[in-house]
């Protein structure tokens, strides 16, 4: 193994080293995603942004700069392989390790962007058809509480009617105003 490195020029001698290096360090960076560690935080830098900033588009991590050298040092060695001159392999390097920073911010940033916030916008519950879970009193008299499908999950709020009679649980009903410190006005659903 020593004298195939060592009859090795020190161009290629160099991409060996990178691509050795960064390999393992992607490795470790790899396993400790996948186990749940949070390698972003070696360096103060990555929180301070991700504090300032938010999810935004970041470029410069610990995970996009691993990525990088591991992509340059392997690209530049399929490069050399292929028989490509020192300055067009350097350029393939370069361009291929930068693209590969980039697919990863971009996939980052997309998928930070697919979390919500889970805060339940009461006006989104207009219109929407539920069921009377505790008895709504008639005339405003009484506050009751339905069960109803808002932003794609079942929830059980209050309510109020102007309806002349109770309803009573079970009965079907539907949000026609919200008020403004949300307690949903009903009807019954015919």
């Amino acid at each position: 193994m020593m004298e195939w490195f060592q009859e090795l020029t020190t161009f290629e001698k160099t991409y060996w080293v990178i691509t050795g290096i960064s390999t393992f360090m992607f490795l470790l960076v790899l396993i400790t995603t996948i186990i749940g560690a949070e390698t972003d935080d070696i360096g103060d830098v990555d929180a301070e942004i991700d504090a300032d900033t938010g999810a935004g588009f970041q470029f410069f991590t610990l995970k996009n700069l691993v990525a990088f050298f591991t992509i340059f040092g392997w690209s530049g060695i399929a490069s050399m392989d292929a028989g490509n001159a020192t300055g067009t392999t350097i350029i393939i390097s370069i361009f291929s390790g930068l693209l590969m920073m980039f697919v990863m911010a971009a996939l980052f940033y997309y998928i930070s962007k697919l979390s919500s916030s889970g805060t339940l916008k009461m006006k989104n519950a207009l219109n929407s058809i539920g069921e009377v879970y505790l008895t709504v009193g008639a005339n405003r008299s009484k506050t009751g509480k339905i069960q109803i499908k808002i932003q794609g999950a079942l929830r059980e709020l209050e309510a109020l009617t102007d309806y002349n009679e109770d309803l009573k649980q079970g009965k079907i009903i539907k949000v026609i105003e919200v008020t403004n410190n949300g307690i949903l006005i009903i009807e019954p659903q015919n």
